[in-house]
């Protein structure tokens, strides 16, 4: 499973340098193509020379060395890479990382990728349990990093507890699973477009009309399809919560910026999911400085805002076309209508009312109404389940179009 696969191996300043040899060493002989940065506090533990000599591959330290000048060496070393390790991971790193602090090879490479990151401390058992530590390594998860915790046992400082670089045995086996794991991936090859949160429709420079999405569904969705190995372009209104790894995040305002945004991929699109709830109204009349408040009532005209589902279905060719419907009452006569009205291949319906489902909530409670007729309720789930039952579903959809297409 790693035969060929191209791991980029960043070294930081610790003890646990001399297993980051072994580690390199190890990879190689199971296939894979090793490069190696190091960090300058690295270096003062084992030389370039030694890593070079291991992975038979040029080894970085200098962010301003430009080797080659056909290329940017920390934007080609981001973009070369399958998956990106960084062992030892010091506190030091950890804290610039987390803070998007870019001031070596290392973080300045780390700062342009987006393949899959993994981080394996290395560290005193006092150090690995410092508040700082804890929130910077929280900030990582939530950039979507993977760890690879340390293990317990006798550390170099003479301490006994947590805070010892994983075996390279156990890194080799662990990166073994991973791209087994990859191999299984559905929808690599595929491009899925996946909309977002709610938009703002501007009435003047500080009020606007909206709604309450928060845009967790969404970027569940994307975060799971590109786990599933698709190529995931995330147009998102106004929203509070950071971009899933590796996506290409478009962030839009109103309606008619999320239309024009999602009608110039839709044609190189695989899937389309749309999320976002979309403002069906907007001001037919904006004003460029504040209205000021007068006496007595005031009244707002609307003009109807572009359907973008509905557009998308009549420019339907082969993608996928999946629709939300956030209901309060009659949820199956208005998803089967929807499902009909918007040809589309699948709607996924939930009553915001219910408990549990909704905007602003971790979960939801959801019904998949599908163009066969099947329709599939999901008891309260995790938005990140729910997302996993909706890629489910589009993967099998897009087998049975493959399965139509060659008959």
């Amino acid at each position: 499973m790693i035969m060929d696969k191209k791991i980029l191996l960043c070294v930081t300043g610790g003890i646990a340098v001399y297993k980051a040899a072994a580690l390199t060493s190890k990879l190689v002989q199971a296939g894979a193509q090793v490069k190696v940065i190091l960090s300058e506090s690295a270096e003062k533990f084992v030389t370039p020379l030694t890593f070079q000599a291991l992975s038979r591959n040029e080894v970085f330290t200098d962010t301003f060395d430009e080797k080659n000048p056909h290329v940017i060496a920390h934007i080609d070393l981001a973009d070369w890479a399958d998956l990106i390790l960084v062992a030892p991971a010091t506190a030091n790193t950890i804290a610039k990382l987390a803070n998007g602090i870019a001031d070596n090879m290392i973080t300045t490479t780390m700062l342009a990728a987006t393949a899959p990151v993994w981080i394996a401390p290395a560290m005193n058992v006092h150090m690995y349990d410092h508040p700082a530590v804890k929130k910077n390594l929280s900030i990582l998860a939530e950039y979507g990093y993977q760890f690879i915790e340390p293990s317990e046992g006798y550390l170099a400082c003479g301490y006994v507890g947590k805070g010892r670089l994983e075996e390279p045995e156990k890194i080799v086996e662990l990166i073994r699973s991973f791209f087994a794991k990859d191999e299984r991936k559905q929808l690599i090859g595929k491009t899925v477009v996946v909309t977002a949160g709610p938009t703002r429709e501007k009435i003047d420079p500080v009020r606007f009309i909206s709604n309450h999405s928060t845009g967790k569904m969404g970027f569940a969705i994307a975060e799971e399809a590109k786990r599933q190995g698709a190529h995931v372009v995330l147009v998102s209104g106004p929203v509070q919560i950071p971009a899933p790894a590796g996506v290409e995040l478009i962030k839009v305002e109103s309606g008619e910026e999320m239309y024009n945004t999602v009608i110039k991929f839709y044609e190189s699109a695989d899937v389309v999911i749309k999320t976002a709830a979309v403002a069906d109204y907007r001001p037919k009349i904006t004003y460029d400085q504040k209205v000021k408040k007068q006496t007595g009532d005031a009244v707002i005209d609307l003009e109807r805002t572009k359907d973008i589902l509905f557009e998308l279905g009549q420019r339907k060719k082969n993608q996928v076309l999946v629709g939300f419907a956030a209901e309060t009452e009659n949820l199956e006569e208005y998803a089967r209508i929807k499902l009909t009205k918007k040809n589309a291949d699948l709607i996924v319906a939930n009553n915001v009312k219910t408990a549990g489902a909704g905007f602003g909530t971790d979960t939801n409670i959801v019904t998949l109404f599908k163009r066969s007729g099947a329709v599939i309720e999901l008891p309260v789930m995790s938005k990140k389940d729910v997302a996993k039952k909706i890629i489910e579903e589009v993967t099998s959809l897009l087998k049975d179009m493959g399965k139509n297409a060659n008959s």
